[in-house]
C-alpha cells in the first residue's frame, strides 16, 4: 500500500510579493502594424520577395544610366551582339542596349501595374464601401451594375479605347485596367463592411450622427486594410502581366519605347536565329517581378491573419 503525502510547511517556499513589480510589462507594447512588420520579417520567402521588388524598383529607376546608352538609340553596326562588358545583356536586331531597354521597360510595367491597382483601390474602396454600408435595394442595384462591367474583357476596351483616342501608349492600357478591375476590390470592400457596419463603435459612430464618408473613412476602410492590401500586392503582378501581354500584341506600348512584352516580341525572330539571350532577358525580369509580388502578398496574407499570431 502507498503511503499517504502528508503536506508540511517544509515542503513550499513562501515567495514575496513585490508589489513596485506588479504592474511591470516584460513583452514590449507593439502596434498592430509593427506586429504584422515583426511577423512578416519572420517569413523568409515574403522577405525574398520584397528583396526582388526592391532592386527591381531600384534598377527601374536607376539602371537605364548605368551604361552611357539610351533606350532608343540604334547602332546597325553593332546589331544582336551577344552580352559583353560594353553591352551588358548584348543588343537587339536594331543595335539597341538590351540592359537600357530592360530597365526602361521595368519603369513602364512597374508604373502600369502600381498606378492601375491604387486607382482600382480607391475607385473600388469607394463604391464597395458605399454599397455595403447603406444596403438595401441601391445595395443590389449597385453590385450587378458592378457585375455587368466585370463580364466585359479589358481587351475589347483597351482596343475600343486605342482606336477613339488614337493612342497606344500608357494611359489607354491603364484606363481600360481601371474599368474592368476595380470591381473585384468592390466586392471584397463590400464583404468587409458588411462584417464591420454591425460593430459596436459604427454603431456608436452612428448614434453620433456620423455620417456614411466619415463612418468608411475612419472606421471601415482603416479596419478592412488587411485583406485590402493583400488583394493590391498580388494585383499588381496581375496588371503588369496584363501590360506585358497587350504589348507583345503590338495593343501596349508603342516603338521606340520599351517594354518587356513589346521586347519580348521583337526577340522572336532572333531567337529563332540563335539570338535566344534577346527573349530570355524580358520573359526572366515578368517571371521575377510576378514572382516577387505573389510570396509577398502570401508572406502579408499570414502576417495580417490573426488566427496565426503567436
Amino acid at each position: 500500500m502507498e503511503k499517504e503525502l502528508i503536506l508540511t510547511e517544509d515542503l513550499f517556499e513562501k515567495v514575496e510579493r513585490n508589489h513596485e513589480l506588479a504592474d511591470t510589462i516584460n513583452r514590449p507594447s507593439l502596434s498592430f502594424w509593427a506586429d504584422v512588420w515583426r511577423r512578416l520579417k519572420q517569413n523568409k520567402l515574403a522577405m525574398v520577395g520584397l528583396a526582388i521588388i526592391t532592386v527591381l524598383g531600384f534598377l527601374a529607376v536607376f539602371g537605364p544610366y548605368f551604361n552611357g546608352f539610351t533606350y532608343q538609340a540604334q547602332d546597325l553596326t553593332n546589331k544582336n551582339a551577344t552580352p559583353s562588358l560594353v553591352h551588358w545583356f548584348g543588343t537587339d536586331s536594331l543595335g539597341r542596349d538590351i540592359w537600357t531597354r530592360a530597365w526602361h521597360g521595368a519603369r513602364i510595367s512597374l508604373t502600369i501595374g502600381i498606378l492601375a491597382t491604387l486607382i482600382e483601390f480607391f475607385i473600388g474602396a469607394a463604391y464597395g464601401g458605399v454599397s455595403g454600408l447603406v444596403g438595401g435595394k441601391l445595395d443590389d442595384f449597385m453590385m450587378r451594375a458592378a457585375e455587368v462591367l466585370y463580364s466585359i474583357p479589358y481587351m475589347l476596351i483597351v482596343i475600343m479605347l486605342s482606336i477613339v483616342l488614337d493612342n497606344k501608349g500608357i494611359f489607354p492600357i491603364i484606363l481600360a485596367m481601371t474599368i474592368t478591375g476595380w470591381m473585384s476590390m468592390a466586392r471584397l470592400v463590400r464583404g468587409q463592411v458588411l462584417q464591420l457596419k454591425e460593430q459596436d463603435y459604427v454603431q456608436a459612430a452612428s448614434a453620433l450622427g456620423a455620417g456614411t464618408a466619415w463612418k468608411l473613412r475612419k472606421h471601415l476602410i482603416p479596419n478592412s486594410m488587411g485583406p485590402i492590401l493583400v488583394n493590391m500586392t498580388l494585383s499588381v503582378p496581375t496588371a503588369i502581366f496584363a501590360e506585358a501581354t497587350l504589348s507583345f500584341l503590338g495593343l501596349g506600348v508603342q516603338a521606340p519605347m520599351a517594354s518587356w512584352g513589346s521586347m519580348a516580341n521583337d526577340a522572336i525572330g532572333s531567337s529563332l536565329a540563335g539570338q535566344v539571350y534577346q527573349l530570355i532577358v524580358p520573359a526572366f525580369l515578368i517571371s521575377l517581378t510576378m514572382f516577387g509580388f505573389n510570396v509577398l502578398g502570401d508572406g502579408l496574407r499570414d502576417a495580417l491573419d490573426p488566427q496565426l499570431r503567436k
